[in-house]
C-alpha cells in the first residue's frame, strides 16, 4: 500500500532530495518508519504524495503532492507526477514524461518515451481553466508508445496497443492496436501484445500464451 510522505528536513533541503524516512503522526506520537522505495537524490518527492513498496524513481522526476504513485512501478529520468494523478501497480513511465491531473493509470500500464497527455481541450495562456481538467483513464495492461499524444477525456481500453508517434482522439477499446495521427484501429493485440489474427468463428489465439481470444459485435474479450 502507498505511503503518505511526511518529512522534517528544512525546506531547502526537502527541495533538492526526499525523505530518507517515513514520518507518521498518531495519537500525539511520532512514527518514524524507513522509507520501502528508491528514489535518485536528484528526484523531488513532495509531502503528501503517496509512493508504495518497490517503487523506483530515477533522476530528475518530480511526485507532486496529492499524487498516488503504487507499488513495483518504475519513473524514468525526468517524469512528473502531477496533483491527483493515480498510478495503480507495476506501472512503468519511460523517460520525459508528464503526466497531468486527471490522469488515472490502472495496474501494469507501460507509457513510453515521451509520449504526452493532456488535460485542457482548449487552451489559452490567457484564459484560467483549472475547473475544467478532463479525466482520462488508461485501463489495465494498456501500452502507449513513445511520442504518442492522449487527447484529454478519451479512455485507452484494457491491453490496448497505441502505436508510436500515434494521435488518439477518441475511446480506445479493450485490445485494439491503433497508428496513425488521427489514431485509426488496425487490428487487435493479445494481452502478451501479440498480434491476433481472427479466424471465420471469430477466434484467435494468442501465438505466447495460447490463450483464446474471441471477436463479438467489434469487441475482444477472452475465451
Amino acid at each position: 500500500m502507498p505511503v503518505v510522505v511526511s518529512c522534517d528536513r528544512p525546506p531547502s533541503e526537502t527541495k533538492r532530495a526526499a525523505c530518507d524516512i517515513n514520518v507518521i503522526h498518531y495519537n500525539n506520537k511520532t512514527i518514524e518508519t524507513p522509507l520501502k522505495y528508491y528514489h535518485h537524490p536528484t528526484a523531488i518527492i513532495d509531502e503528501g504524495s503517496a509512493i508504495g513498496e518497490g517503487s523506483k524513481i530515477w533522476h530528475f522526476c518530480h511526485v507532486m503532492s496529492g499524487s498516488t504513485v503504487g507499488n513495483d512501478c518504475i519513473l524514468g529520468q525526468n517524469v512528473m507526477i502531477a496533483p491527483g494523478v493515480i498510478l495503480g501497480n507495476s506501472v512503468k513511465v519511460q523517460n520525459n514524461v508528464s503526466i497531468y491531473t486527471g490522469v488515472i493509470c490502472e495496474d501494469d500500464v507501460f507509457l513510453g518515451p515521451s509520449m504526452v497527455f493532456t488535460n485542457v481541450i482548449n487552451p489559452r495562456s490567457f484564459v484560467e481553466r483549472k475547473e475544467e481538467f478532463k479525466k482520462t483513464i488508461v485501463k489495465r495492461g494498456a501500452t502507449i508508445g513513445a511520442n504518442a499524444t492522449i487527447i484529454c477525456g478519451n479512455n485507452i481500453g484494457a491491453y490496448a496497443m497505441i502505436g508510436a508517434g500515434s494521435v488518439v482522439t477518441k475511446n480506445i477499446p479493450d485490445y485494439a492496436l491503433v497508428v496513425g495521427n488521427p489514431a485509426k484501429q488496425i487490428g487487435w493485440v493479445s494481452k502478451k501484445g501479440h498480434r491476433l489474427e481472427f479466424d471465420s468463428n471469430k477466434q484467435a489465439i494468442c501465438s505466447e500464451s495460447g490463450e483464446l481470444y474471441i471477436l463479438k459485435e467489434g469487441l475482444v474479450s477472452l475465451g
